[in-house]
């Protein structure tokens, strides 16, 4: 009950004087605010970002020449994989499902009068479930058009687009360099993944491409799915392996590939924007600090104006315990009001972001009871100093003062 009544005086003292709680909640609202909506980018952000790795496949590794980039060898600088070494790994590697061997490079592409330099990729008919691509329009090039190096190709939405316009290229020549290629079939759009996009983009038989297109006997990539349950360490040291004994690389002796395993992308990806999130919630929860400073000085404030008041109330029996427990009750209000207010700006702010511009939000629960938590937190740390001043006023000298 004691409470209850010190609640309802807080109350009191907080609406008698509308404007300056006002303002001492704001700098919560707008710290609450921006942490709310900071997280809810950063959250977004990673969720694109693992949403564009997985779409790239599942269960992935990627085989490349040259040593791997992060060590300093630029990647694909070697012609060290052969078709051979991709039918090895298939043959030998225990759980491997299917892979792709692939060709690639920029070419001009052409279409009657319509033109665009173009990635055109070379790859075998497994590549398309591999990359997890979906056909809108026609077909996928078959086996046996890989073994004939047959003349056909698929084409990403954006190409399509931007050679046809809003007619049927089912069945139209188009000319890769100064190859002629019918098209089969258009890939349903992905998305602009950021390193690349595979909405730009012609995909014929690999054969096809390394013959008549760019004229070259090696791979610029092997692309191996691992059997569902397969652990992906395991097959990338079993393609280690085969490789190795393959280019009859000695002992100690560096490889002239590298296997780059989808897990360690996701793992690095999320990293990054988990790195990103704590920055963005580092950088608005100092508006929170700001706030709370404000809220001290209210509070200090409060105490000076009514220093009489704590007089009048200990020398009627109130206990330091009582004018404590009513300052930082004050406090906490005045917080936990601003941080209420504070969840449906971020909240607002978000969904704002979310429909006006590129960047994706997803506002969690945690987020929004960890911004509750801290405001809180901040009215109780802010809160204090001026509530034990309070507390500790001696009764005749309050009484005293004008």
């Amino acid at each position: 009950m004691l409470v209850w009544t010190t609640v309802k005086a807080a109350m009191r003292s907080l609406f008698a004087n509308k404007l300056r709680s006002f303002l001492a909640m704001l700098g919560i609202i707008i710290g609450v605010g921006a942490v709310i909506s900071m997280l809810a980018l950063g959250a977004g952000a990673r969720k694109q970002i693992l949403g564009r790795v997985t779409s790239m496949g599942t269960n992935l590794l990627i085989v490349r020449p040259g040593s791997n980039p992060m060590g300093g060898v630029r990647s694909g600088s070697m012609e060290t994989l052969r078709l051979e070494d991709a039918q090895a790994i298939l043959r030998k590697v225990e759980g491997v499902w299917q892979l792709s061997p692939l060709a690639m490079g920029r070419a001009q592409v052409t279409y009657t009068n319509q033109n665009t330099n173009t990635t055109v990729m070379g790859a075998a008919g497994t590549y398309f479930s591999i990359r997890s691509f979906e056909i809108e329009k026609g077909r996928p090039f078959t086996s046996v058009e890989e073994e004939r190096s047959g003349r056909v190709a698929v084409l990403g939405s954006s190409v399509a687009e931007l050679l046809f316009g809003k007619q049927d290229p089912l069945g139209e020549k188009i000319r890769v360099k100064t190859v002629n290629f019918k098209v089969i079939g258009v890939l349903k759009s992905k998305g602009d993944q950021g390193w690349f996009n595979p909405d730009d983009m012609v995909l014929t038989p690999h054969s096809t491409a390394m013959a008549l297109v760019f004229g070259q006997i090696h791979l610029n990539e092997i692309d191996v799915q691992a059997r569902e349950g397969a652990d992906l360490k395991e097959v990338e040291t079993g393609i280690e392996e085969v490789l190795r004994a393959r280019h009859r690389l000695r002992p100690g002796e560096e490889n002239d590939f590298f296997v780059r395993n989808q897990a360690e992308i996701l793992e690095m990806a999320s990293s990054f924007s988990r790195t990103f999130t704590i920055l963005l919630g580092g950088i608005a929860s100092i508006s929170l600090l700001v706030g709370g400073i404000g809220i001290m000085n209210i509070m200090l404030v409060t105490v000076t104006e009514r220093t009489r008041e704590i007089g009048v109330r200990k020398a009627i029996g109130a206990r330091n315990k009582d004018i404590l427990r009513q300052f930082l009750i004050e406090s906490l209000l005045i917080s936990g009001m601003g941080g209420i207010f504070g969840i449906g700006l971020g909240i607002a702010a978000a969904l704002a972001i979310g429909a006006f511009s590129e960047f994706q939000t997803v506002v969690s629960l945690g987020s929004v009871a960890l911004a509750l938590l801290v405001s809180a937190s901040v009215g109780v740390f802010f809160g204090l100093y001026p509530a034990r001043r309070a507390a500790r006023m001696n009764p005749i000298e309050a009484l005293r003062y004008e």
